[in-house]
């Protein structure tokens, strides 16, 4: 039996994740012309660059060997994914400007409609008994107010005294959250038992702290830099911090705080990117060379962050913190509101499972 990967699935089934999304966008009548519109053009502003959507569907044929009836749920993974994103973009404040046609209160009232109307719109089309709807509809609840207490967490987070422990527990809010959601809603879908759905909302609980780590690393090594840029306090930095000398630890923050510095402050303050957080002598004193990774990939970081906002050309748009999901190349154009759809959730052929 051949094996099927992540990603050949999501080629097999994106086109019905899509349609989904556009059935659930056709049951707000005709008296909600706008509304579609808007959202249409939040899917293409926001668009995913990861197949993370075939996650429920995954869930669902661990559980049944069946995966197609998670689809619905699949298509509300992506338009909650679409409202999250944009919305921490929007409290980043640092994202490149909107899509041509759509103004910034415009996508923050398309966001209301992505993350929660259609989502609800979705539950109450699947063909389950009402408890059934009841729990899912609860689950877009709580993997509401868990994220956002995760993400209020992040924001507030304070470098000089946030530990290994206080990271790790914001990321299972705000990614964490939003994951274990989608597979407990996959999970009470299948008809599990109150046993498996807890195993299932505790595995996308440690899905999503995972996919924030990879996360924050491809922030780093792509040369994003956009946690530095917005002073979002990381796993890797709390690392470096943790394990630093006393006068590396100083170095490191103060490179974190030029790094939210204005394009011209990056510019005329060269010194600052090239420093090593470590010197030669510093370095051989640490025992852990872990932590020397994670102060160089920080230090990377800074410097590619600065450079790279410093060039007059950038046009880099910062992804989401939550989930980030930088736009992809772009692809040829497609009509109706399928395109739109398929916008936020097509993934280049030979793309890889890795990187966001």
């Amino acid at each position: 039996m051949s094996a099927l990967t992540f990603v050949d699935l999501h080629r097999q089934v994106s086109a019905d994740i899509d349609a989904e999304m556009e059935l659930a966008l056709d049951q707000l009548g005709p008296a909600a012309e706008a509304v579609k519109a808007s959202v249409v053009k939040l899917l293409r502003h926001q668009r995913l660059r990861h197949p993370l959507s075939v996650l429920p569907m995954l869930v669902h044929g661990v559980e049944t060997g069946t995966l197609r009836p998670a689809l619905p749920i699949s298509a509300l993974h992506v338009l909650w994914w679409t409202s999250a994103c944009f919305l921490d973009d929007l409290a980043d404040g640092h994202g490149a400007p909107l899509s041509a046609g759509l103004t910034q209160n415009e996508a923050v009232l398309a966001s209301v409609i992505s993350g929660t109307i259609l989502p609800l719109r979705i539950i109450h089309s699947i063909p389950a008994p009402a408890p059934v709807h009841s729990a899912l509809t609860a689950e877009i609840a709580t993997g509401w107010t868990v994220g956002t207490e995760g993400q209020l967490r992040d924001i507030r987070a304070d470098a000089d005294n946030a530990t290994r422990k206080s990271v790790i527990a914001a990321y299972r809010g705000k990614s964490g959250g939003p994951f274990s959601m989608i597979t407990a809603m996959a999970a009470i879908l299948s008809g599990a038992h109150p046993g498996r759905i807890a195993r299932w909302r505790e595995f996308g609980y440690v899905f999503g702290i995972l996919w924030q780590m990879f996360n924050d690393q491809e922030d780093i090594l792509s040369g994003r830099g956009e946690d530095l840029l917005n002073g979002t306090v990381t796993y890797l930095l709390t690392c470096a911090l943790d394990d630093a000398p006393p006068e590396s630890r100083a170095h490191l923050l103060s490179l974190r705080t030029a790094a939210r510095a204005c394009p011209r402050a990056r510019a005329n303050s060269p010194g600052c990117c090239s420093t090593a957080p470590f010197s030669t002598g510093s370095a051989k004193t640490s025992t852990d060379s872990a932590a020397r990774r994670c102060a160089f990939w920080t230090d990377s970081a800074v410097t590619r962050s600065r450079r790279a906002s410093c060039a007059a050309s950038s046009t880099t748009r910062p992804g989401c913190g939550w989930s980030r999901h930088p736009p992809r190349r772009s692809r040829s154009p497609r009509n109706g509101a399928r395109a739109a759809a398929h916008a936020g959730t097509a993934r280049d052929p030979d793309a890889t499972p890795t990187g966001r």
